[in-house]
């Protein structure tokens, strides 16, 4: 581990997972539509919502996908862990007061590039809403 407690790409090993849960609450979607300048209707009208298919407003993709960022970030490899890239279907809405869970699963090792790629999933009540992999460059005690 690093000084951090995260893991060093040293540490890891492939089928190692971690897990990150959030609830998405009213101010999480009034903010990220804010700080993001995202503000599709789906999202922040309730009454138009309700003439969609998912019949009341949905949290933004991206504010539920930021929950794998933290499960990254604060837990599998952890702190000092950078993202290179990332890969998501989206499978289902999430709604504001849903509970995500993302978990992030070490698939491969690329100590040479010093790169690690995760497969990532968020569910909501065991429902998967979210499938992807990230591929992520951990921290390394080697300089």
């Amino acid at each position: 581990m690093n000084t951090l407690d995260g893991y060093d790409i040293e540490d890891l090993a492939i089928g190692m997972s971690a897990s990150f849960a959030k609830t998405i609450t009213e101010a999480d979607i009034v903010l990220f539509a804010a700080v993001s300048g995202d503000n599709n209707a789906v999202h922040i009208n309730e009454e138009f919502a309700r003439s969609t298919r998912f019949e009341s407003r949905i949290a933004h993709g991206m504010l539920t996908a930021s929950v794998i960022s933290a499960a990254i970030a604060g837990r599998l490899p952890g702190p000092g862990t950078v993202y290179m890239g990332q890969n998501l279907r989206f499978k289902a809405p999430v709604k504001p007061g849903d509970t995500v869970h993302a978990t992030v699963t070490v698939k491969e090792i690329m100590p040479e590039k010093r790169r690690v790629s995760l497969t990532t999933v968020c569910t909501v009540g065991g429902k998967v809403v979210i499938e992807g992999d990230a591929l992520v460059m951990p921290t390394s005690r080697i300089a």
